[in-house]
């Protein structure tokens, strides 16, 4: 299906709106590589990106009715729309790695006095996280956990690269402290 360059986002969304199936499959011709890259841009990888495009578009059809349109294009809209949604998938992955490294970290192939330190360590440091504000949880998650760099969790949270550098390390170094009395256990 080739979009037809003369008809404009605004006719399509218009179209679709009442129901043309076509009218929003030209849309999503339209502008799915945009989108593609958009998304890919936030999660890094292809497979997620797909999924996110997909989510995009799901979203777009049901929210049809309050679709927003900048200059009789959908592509602003659907490019902020992947960016969230993106961001929401790469949390939800960040939380599966720390979920599977939290169940795997003290295996039962280890032996018993390795199971019982690596339990240690993680408990304290659960205990050191608790003791965080919420946004140095969230940096926990997105730049030690995650694979953010600081300029993207400066982004996402709205916060300066430097003052993300600093928070990072000062979490660290708070977490070493924290831990230092069970190294060489685990």
């Amino acid at each position: 299906m080739i979009p037809d360059p003369v008809a404009d986002d605004h006719a399509l969304v218009s179209r679709a709106r009442s129901g043309d199936r076509e009218a929003f499959g030209e849309l999503y011709a339209r502008h799915v590589r945009p989108v593609y890259w958009q998304a890919y841009g936030v999660v890094g990888s292809a497979a997620d990106a797909e999924e996110v495009v997909q989510e995009v578009f799901v979203v777009a059809w049901r929210r049809l009715a309050d679709l927003h349109l900048v200059d009789a294009s959908a592509l602003p809209w659907l490019l902020v729309t992947a960016k969230n949604i993106g961001r929401n998938h790469a949390r939800r992955a960040s939380r599966r790695r720390w979920e599977a490294y939290d169940e795997t970290a003290a295996s039962d192939d280890a032996p018993p006095d390795e199971q019982v330190a690596t339990a240690l360590v993680l408990e304290r440091v659960r205990e050191s996280l608790a003791g965080l504000s919420d946004v140095d949880r969230r940096l926990f998650e997105l730049c030690v956990l995650g694979d953010l760099t600081y300029a993207q969790a400066a982004d996402e949270l709205g916060l300066t690269h430097g003052g993300i550098r600093n928070r990072v390390s000062r979490l660290r170094g708070r977490l070493r402290r924290d831990t230092d009395d069970l190294r060489g256990l685990a």
